[in-house]
């Protein structure tokens, strides 16, 4: 039986300990989440991209204010637009925070339903 290389080095950890920076960029992710029209808009968009109006109609949100939300979300690097014809379709930029909103929202189904807490 051929010998095995030894496994490659893991990839740096996001568990290492934050630095100042960091929880200061943390804080205002969390404050961008606090509202709740925002953080519906990003549920919406944990479950697939979709544009202004297919986000309105399926927040219940004006579009105006939509796109206000969507533009504070933009310029904070949450949300990311591409261009499908004269329409932007807007997307989470990343898993980690897809995650995050998740899991606000699946502890508070907890505190809501009074279903028990899990680890």
């Amino acid at each position: 039986m051929p010998e095995r290389e030894p496994p490659a080095p893991a990839p740096k950890s996001h568990h290492d300990a934050p630095s100042g920076e960091q929880f200061t960029t943390a804080a205002s992710v969390f404050a961008l989440l606090a509202d709740p029209t925002r953080l519906h808009l990003l549920w919406t968009l944990a479950q697939g991209e979709s544009d202004v109006t297919g986000l309105a109609e399926r927040t219940g949100a004006a579009r105006t204010a939509v796109s206000q939300h969507l533009a504070k979300l933009r310029l904070a690097g949450l949300v990311q637009p591409r261009r499908e014809g004269r329409r932007a379709v807007y997307s989470l930029t990343d898993g980690h925070l897809r995650r995050l909103v998740v899991e606000a929202l699946s502890r508070a189904d907890h505190q809501v339903t009074g279903e028990p807490w899990h680890a």
